[in-house]
């Protein structure tokens, strides 16, 4: 790609992102986290540490900063005599985090797409071509692996726009939207039009367009939510909820 420096601008952040390593904590924090996102924890599980402990054979304390970071996430909260437990969201409040979550989606990507260099192309392309994979037919819903896809595909972004304050500010509401359409990802239709939107995002970044890059992401989460309405209604009229609440699994009527 004419003009594209091989070597990451001053301030580039590493496409690596941060060690995680290897620690209990790490390890602890992982799974709990794979497991909520996965719909193994349903919103409002309790999250003791003791009993965690015992369930995963660790000591209490690599468990007690793995739930500390599941709050610190948004996937968990701490309620007054009851300890933490798996959150659940409100629709009201899930729609005002996508429409809070729009700009700030395409401000990233209109900060990227100036820092992006050549191996960043051939990674987000790399990413792309894994998404293509996972949603090709005989579709197969794993929507575990759908879900960390497209996290991989917008974290990346993030990171290399370079902008802290953002990446934070994104990362604290995204995985609670995560947590409230797991089994959107199961809807081939869905997935699809996903990715179809990611390689419109990634056309824009690549060509350097930054104006568009931010146009179509944006547009990118504002059809999201559309679709999670749908889906919202879709769910709440068949009454197809595992946990018994009405409406989307993870997502609990206002006022309940």
């Amino acid at each position: 790609m004419a003009g594209r420096s091989a070597t990451p601008p001053v301030g580039h952040v590493s496409s690596a992102g941060p060690d995680i390593g290897g620690s209990l904590a790490d390890l602890a924090y992982r799974e709990l986290r794979r497991s909520i996102l996965a719909g193994g924890r349903p919103p409002g599980t309790a999250l003791s540490v003791s009993a965690l402990a015992r369930e995963m054979g660790l000591s209490r304390s690599p468990v007690r900063e793995a739930v500390q970071r599941l709050i610190h996430d948004g996937l968990a909260t701490h309620l007054p005599h009851r300890g933490a437990q798996v959150v659940a969201l409100d629709r009201g409040e899930l729609m005002e985090i996508y429409e809070v979550k729009e700009p700030l989606e395409a401000l990233a990507s209109r900060l990227a797409t100036p820092r992006f260099t050549e191996a960043d192309v051939r990674r987000l392309q790399e990413m792309l071509a894994e998404q293509d994979r996972a949603v090709a037919p005989p579709f197969r819903a794993d929507e575990s692996a759908l879900m960390e896809l497209d996290r991989e595909f917008h974290s990346y972004i993030h990171r290399v726009a370079g902008n802290r304050v953002l990446c934070e500010t994104i990362a604290a509401w995204s995985s609670r939207t995560n947590l409230a359409f797991p089994s959107g990802w199961a809807n081939p239709e869905y997935a699809a039009l996903s990715v179809a939107e990611h390689h419109e995002i990634a056309r824009a970044i690549i060509s350097g367009d930054a104006a568009e890059a931010e146009r179509v992401t944006a547009r990118h989460v504002r059809l999201v939510r559309i679709r999670l309405a749908r889906w919202q209604a879709r769910v709440s009229s068949a009454g197809e909820v595992p946990d018994g609440r009405v409406g989307v699994p993870g997502v609990r009527d206002a006022g309940s």
